[in-house]
Formats: structure tokens, C-alpha cells, sequence
């Protein structure tokens, strides 16, 4: 199956940062109010995401943990810019990857297939909400970082 059959049957959609998605569970166990958060969250929630040859996700942040899984096709390049830049592989072990990765809350990532595609499992504790999502423009993120000017210009739009 490719990336366009993966779009089709899992009914994916496009994503503001890149690549395509759809959520597939929103748990219905809710947490209330977290330190730190705006209002009541649900303990988590599960997407579905593909990133294709030449598309990448831009830089962003969520407010929560994040788990990548990879689930089908080739390595994905995962960047985290916090404390320190890390490049992880998420991918079959056989090829030099780690199936799961999870990055930490307030971490900018970004990320791109090493191929044609990627399908990952994206787990967001606690769930995702768009309140919670911001995606810095280059801009920004070149006065923030400017020692990183070359990985901000590579995963920006």
C-alpha cells in the first residue's frame, strides 16, 4: 500500500505543521484541571499520522508528553530542539531505528520520512487540544535560536 491508498483508507486529512492525520480515540476519561493547563483534559488521545516524501512536520510545541510509534514504511527523522538537539530514527530496529520515542512536554519537534512514507501512532498525554499546540514561525524561532539557523530554515515553512 502507498501514500495514497494510506490517505484514502485511513481517511486521513491534512495537518497545520505538515503530513496527514486523523484522530482515532479520544479517551473518555477526563482529568480535570492540570497545573499548568486551561481548562479539563481527557487522559489522552491517538492519531494516526503520515508524513510523505518532501512534506515535513514544522517545528511546534505541545503543552503535554508526546509518544511516536512507527507503524508502517520507511525511518522517520524526529528533531526535538529543548535543552539540547536530538536527531532520533523512529523505525524497525533492524534499520537503525527505536520503535517509540516520546517527546517531552514544551519540546519543539519537527519531523520527516526518510522515504516515500512514514504512517506513525501519535500518543498525547494528557490529550491533545489545539490550546495546546503553538507553532512558532521562522521568524521567532531564528530570533530564539539563532545558533540553529540551518535546522529552523530546514523544518519551517
Amino acid at each position: 500500500m502507498g501514500p495514497e491508498e494510506i490517505i484514502a483508507a485511513y481517511r486521513l486529512e491534512r495537518h497545520p505543521e505538515g503530513g496527514w492525520f486523523r484522530e482515532v480515540h479520544r479517551s473518555s476519561l477526563l482529568l480535570g484541571k492540570i497545573p499548568g493547563y486551561p481548562g479539563a483534559r481527557t487522559a489522552f488521545t491517538a492519531i494516526h499520522y503520515l508524513l510523505t516524501r518532501g512534506d515535513f512536520s514544522a517545528f511546534h510545541r505541545l503543552r503535554s508528553e508526546e509518544a511516536w510509534i512507527h507503524l508502517a514504511g520507511d525511518p522517520l527523522e524526529l528533531v526535538l530542539m529543548g535543552r539540547e538537539i536530538q536527531r532520533i530514527t523512529l523505525g524497525p530496529v533492524e534499520q537503525g531505528g527505536v520503535p517509540v520515542a516520546v517527546v517531552p512536554s514544551g519540546d519543539l519537534q519537527s519531523a520527516r520520512s526518510s522515504g516515500d512514507y512514514t504512517l506513525s501512532a501519535c500518543i498525547v498525554s494528557p490529550g491533545f487540544e489545539f490550546a495546546d499546540f503553538t507553532m512558532p514561525s521562522r521568524d521567532e524561532l531564528l530570533r530564539e535560536y539563532p545558533e540553529q539557523r540551518e535546522l529552523i530554515l530546514e523544518f519551517t515553512r
